[in-house]
């Protein structure tokens, strides 16, 4: 009967200090999967800022030019003339903020000399061969005659273009004014020059 008492009591003393059930749980916990906490991870979208596609934008053909921004200035070169030649040029100047189309040509261009009230000389009564030239203008460009046209001091008139014995024009200190035309637009100021 001891005996017996003493195994029980061994074998109550062996649990408490062995604690096998431990072991069970260990071997169980490493049995079953962990369950590790599945975070999903957004997937980053693509979604840029289009893009425009580039157009190819033409710019617009310029117009006729208005008269209104068309500034004409009558250049002689000189004052005062004794017996070198009279050059004539136009000086033209677009003043306006866009661009602009215009005919410069010969046809276009009127070169006009008078004394007071006296008409002398006009460079259409007798032009040969007129011709057109259409140019563009840049907002604000200034352009001149490419060659000068040189009055022979004579007085012009369409039925004495081939006369050689047309009036010349007198000297002795007298005042001429040249004023030039192209097209529409006429000159505001006259170029002052003397016949000496």
């Amino acid at each position: 009967m001891l005996l017996l008492a003493l195994i029980v009591v061994g074998a109550v003393a062996w649990l408490l200090i062995a604690q096998p059930w431990q072991a069970l749980a260990a071997s169980q916990a490493d049995a079953e999967p962990s369950a590790a906490p599945t975070t999903s991870t957004p997937t980053p979208t693509s979604n840029p800022t289009p893009t425009p596609t580039p157009t190819s934008t033409v710019p617009p053909t310029p117009q006729p030019c208005d008269p209104s921004v068309i500034e004409l200035v009558p250049l002689v070169n000189g004052q005062k003339f004794a017996s070198h030649p009279v050059e004539m040029r136009i000086r033209l100047t677009n003043t306006g903020s866009v661009d602009c189309t215009m005919d410069v040509g010969t046809s276009q261009q009127r070169f006009v000399v008078t004394s007071g009230k006296d008409t002398w000389w006009r460079s259409s009564d007798c032009q040969s061969e007129p011709s057109s030239l259409v140019v563009t203008l840049a907002a604000g460009q200034t352009v001149e005659s490419a060659e000068p046209l040189v009055w022979d001091r004579t007085r012009s008139g369409v039925s004495t273009c081939d006369s050689e014995t047309r009036p010349r024009a007198p000297g002795g200190g007298a005042a001429y004014h040249l004023q030039v035309e192209v097209g529409d637009v006429k000159s505001k100021e006259t170029a002052q020059f003397f016949l000496l």
